[in-house]
C-alpha cells in the first residue's frame, strides 16, 4: 500500500501497521495454507486436490452482491482486499454474490466490473484459470456454484445436520426464542434422513409454494447465539435468475452460500464487516461439516466435501463518513422517486457519483488507507478528510484554469487611449499566458486574451468595501470623515487596474464595474512590479470567453450523520447550485472527465455525461479548502 505521489511526482512506500496485517503474516509465517493445491479453478476438494500447488500465498476476494451501485464503502472493501492479495504475493477474485434474484441485474454487474475497473484493479478481471505456475486474474459468480450448493445441502441432509421445516414463519419466529429465552424445537426437526431427502427434492422440483417450507440447518435451538438456532439454509423462490435463468426455484440463503463460495475458491482470508460477526460461528461450523473426513459403512474414510485448511473469516469496522448515507434501500429510494439524477449524480456517495463528481483512484485509495483498518465498530471519519485526499492528490497534477462563476462585466474606460494605437482603437486584444501548472514548466502554458470589456466575480467590487477588502472599490469617505483613494488591483497574469466605480439597476442590482488601465504594468513586464497592490483577482476576457455551466456540489445530507430520522428531511436542501459561467478559453476542448483547478474555487471535471447544445458543463468536486458550516 502506498501513499500518493508527492509534489515531485515520487511516491513514498507506508505499510500502515493493522490486525489484518498481523494475520497474515502470522499465517504466512506458521506456514497455514503452505501445502494447498489449486485446481485452477474453483471446484471441491477432488477438484483442487487433483491440482498444481497453489502459487498465490494468499486468496482474497470482493464479494458484492449486484443490487445496486457500489458506494464508498465498497471502495474501503475494494482497496483492503486487492491491496493486501498484492502485497503478499496473492490474487484477489471479484465474485458476484448474486444469490438473490429478485434485486439482482445485469446493469448492477457491469457497473460493479467498471467500479472495480476504475480504482485500477483492471488486472483481476479476465475470467480465465491460471496457467501453471502463474498468477492470473479471477472474476467468479456465486451462481455458477448452485449445483454444488445443493449438493452440499443433500450431504449435509444426508449427515442428519439439515431437515425441511414447514412452519410457518410466524411460528418459526415464535419459536426461536430471544436472548434471554432458548428456542423450541420445530415439529419437523425428527424427521428421518429419507423424509427429508425427499421433501428438499420436492422442494428443488417445484412441487412446494413459495414459502411453504424452507431447509435448515440441525445444530442447536438453545445456543447462546441465536444465529445458531437452527439457521435457514434454503428457500423456495420462484424468479428468473440474471445468469441461470429459470433453472431454480430453491435458492440458498446468503449465510450458507457465501461460506461455501469462500471454500470453493480457496479463500484463505474472508474479510468481512463487523455486522457478519456473529455469523462467524455459523461461518466456522458450515465449513468444518464440509471439510471432515467420514466413515463409510464398508470401514472406508473419505474426505470431506471442500478441501483444507478451509477459509477463515475476520471482520473489520466498516467505513462510516459523515453526511453520506450508504444504505442502498435508501439510495434507491432517492434514485426512483427522483431526488437526485440517477445512481451516478455527482452528490450520491456511490462510486460511478463520485468518479463524476472529479473524484479520482488515487483520492479514494489515500482516504481509505488514512482511515484505518480496525476491530472498533460506531467510529466516523469526517467528510472534509476526503476532500482534503482529492486536494492532496489532485494539486500536483490539475492544470489550472481561470473561471468567473458569478459574472459582471468590468470595463476598461482607457483601454482604446492605452492600447489601441494611435487610432484608441479600443477592440484591439492583448496576449497574455499563464503556466498550465505554476510547479511544473514542462506541462506548458496557457494563452488567452483581454481588452476593453472583461469577467470578473461580482463579489469583487463592493462600493464601500468591508475591513479587509482588497479588490475592487472606488475613491470614498468613510464613516470619519477620511478620504479613501480608489483601489489598485492585478487582474492576474494581465495589467494592473485601478477603480473608478459601478452602474447599478434601479434596484441595487451591479450591473457594471468600471476601472483605468495603470499604464506599463503587465504581468511579466520590467514595470509589472513597479505598483505594489494587495488585490489579485481572476478573470476572463469577454472576447475570447468560453460559455459554461459550473454545477457546485455540496454534501446531500445536512445531517452529519444521516439515517436515524425521515429520509428526505435529512437532505441538504443546497446540495446543488447551478451557475452560468464563463472560463478561459483553453477550455474550450476539454475532454469529458478532464480535471482542473479553476485557480481561486477548488476542483472541477467537465461532466462527460452532459452536454447540453455542445456547452461544457463542469462539477465541483471540492473546494480550495473546506468551508461547509462556515
Amino acid at each position: 500500500m502506498t501513499s500518493p505521489a508527492d509534489k515531485d511526482g515520487a511516491k513514498n512506500a507506508v505499510a500502515p501497521s493493522n490486525f489484518l496485517r498481523h494475520v497474515i503474516e502470522n499465517d504466512l509465517e506458521t506456514g497455514i495454507y503452505q501445502g494447498r493445491q489449486w485446481g485452477g479453478s474453483p471446484g471441491d476438494a477432488q477438484h483442487h486436490a487433483n491440482g498444481m500447488p497453489d502459487p498465490a500465498k494468499v486468496r482474497m476476494r470482493f464479494p458484492p452482491e449486484p443490487n445496486g451501485y457500489l458506494h464508498i464503502g465498497h471502495a474501503k472493501s475494494i482497496w483492503l482486499n486487492f491491496e493486501l492479495a498484492k502485497e503478499y504475493g496473492g490474487v484477489c477474485h471479484l465474485r458476484f454474490d448474486d444469490t438473490n434474484p429478485e434485486k439482482e441485474e445485469q446493469e448492477y454487474v457491469d457497473s460493479i466490473r467498471d467500479a472495480v475497473k476504475w480504482l485500477g484493479y483492471e488486472t483481476y478481471l479476465a475470467d480465465r484459470p491460471s496457467a501453471p505456475g502463474t498468477l492470473q486474474p479471477h472474476e467468479y459468480f456465486a451462481s455458477d456454484y448452485f449445483d454444488f450448493m445443493y449438493r452440499a445441502a443433500e450431504y449435509l441432509i444426508e449427515n442428519d445436520l439439515a431437515y425441511v421445516d414447514e412452519q410457518t414463519p410466524e411460528e418459526m419466529r415464535a419459536n426461536r426464542g430471544d436472548f434471554g429465552k432458548a428456542g423450541i424445537d420445530s415439529p419437523f426437526r425428527s424427521r428421518t434422513v429419507q423424509e427429508n431427502l425427499t421433501r428438499f427434492r420436492e422442494m428443488r422440483d417445484g412441487q412446494l409454494e413459495d414459502g411453504a417450507a424452507i431447509l435448515r440447518a440441525k445444530i442447536d435451538m438453545a445456543s447462546p447465539n441465536i444465529n445458531l438456532r437452527d439457521p435457514a439454509l434454503y428457500r423456495i423462490r420462484r424468479a428468473t435468475h440474471h445468469n441461470t435463468g429459470d433453472k431454480w426455484c430453491i435458492y440458498p440463503m446468503y449465510t450458507f452460500a457465501h461460506p461455501i463460495e469462500d471454500a470453493l475458491e480457496q479463500i484463505t482470508h474472508s474479510i468481512c464487516t463487523l455486522e457478519f460477526e456473529d455469523q462467524r460461528p455459523f461461518y466456522d461450523w458450515l465449513l468444518d461439516r464440509l471439510a471432515e473426513k467420514r466413515t463409510l459403512p464398508d470401514g472406508t474414510v473419505v474426505g470431506g466435501l471442500i478441501a483444507s485448511p478451509h477459509p477463515r473469516q475476520y471482520e473489520f469496522a466498516r467505513l462510516n463518513v459523515t453526511h453520506v448515507l450508504t444504505s442502498k434501500r435508501k439510495l434507491r429510494q432517492l434514485v426512483e422517486e427522483g431526488h437526485v439524477d440517477g445512481w451516478d449524480d455527482p452528490r450520491m456517495p456511490t462510486l460511478a457519483g463520485l468518479r463524476r463528481r472529479g473524484y479520482t483512484p488515487e483520492a479514494l485509495k489515500l482516504f481509505c488507507e488514512r482511515s484505518g483498518t480496525t476491530k472498533s465498530a460506531g467510529g466516523w471519519t469526517d467528510y472534509a478528510a476526503l476532500e482534503a485526499a482529492l486536494r492532496e492528490t489532485l494539486d500536483p497534477i490539475a492544470p489550472r484554469a481561470m473561471a468567473v462563476l458569478d459574472p459582471v462585466k468590468l470595463v476598461i474606460t482607457n483601454w482604446g487611449e492605452l492600447m489601441g494605437g494611435p487610432n484608441k482603437d479600443e477592440s484591439v486584444l492583448d496576449d497574455c499566458t499563464a503556466p498550465v501548472h505554476p510547479h511544473h514548466p514542462e506541462m506548458g502554458e496557457r494563452h488567452f486574451k483581454i481588452g476593453r470589456e472583461v469577467w470578473i466575480e461580482r463579489t469583487d467590487y463592493e462600493d464601500v468595501p468591508p475591513k479587509g477588502f482588497t479588490r475592487l472599490f472606488p475613491a470614498y469617505t468613510n464613516t470619519s470623515g477620511q478620504a479613501i483613494a480608489a483601489s489598485k488591483v492585478r487582474l492576474k497574469y494581465g495589467h494592473t487596474i485601478e477603480c473608478t466605480g459601478a452602474m447599478r439597476s434601479a434596484d441595487g442590482q451591479l450591473l457594471e464595474v468600471q476601472a483605468k488601465l495603470v499604464p506599463d504594468t503587465k504581468s511579466g513586464t520590467p514595470g509589472a512590479d513597479a505598483i505594489k497592490v494587495k488585490g489579485n483577482i481572476t478573470w476572463v476576457a469577454v472576447a475570447d470567453a468560453v460559455a459554461a455551466e459550473v454545477r457546485l456540489y455540496e454534501r446531500l445530507f445536512a445531517e452529519a450523520q444521516p439515517g436515524g430520522g425521515e429520509l428526505l428531511d435529512e437532505l441538504n436542501k443546497n446540495s446543488l447550485v447551478k451557475c452560468s459561467a464563463f472560463v478561459e478559453p483553453s477550455l474550450a476542448n476539454a475532454e469529458g472527465g478532464a480535471g482542473f483547478q479553476f485557480e481561486r474555487h477548488g476542483y472541477f471535471v467537465t461532466d462527460a455525461k452532459v452536454d447540453g447544445a455542445g456547452q461544457h458543463v463542469f462539477n465541483r468536486a471540492a473546494g480550495m479548502r473546506d468551508s461547509w458550516g462556515k
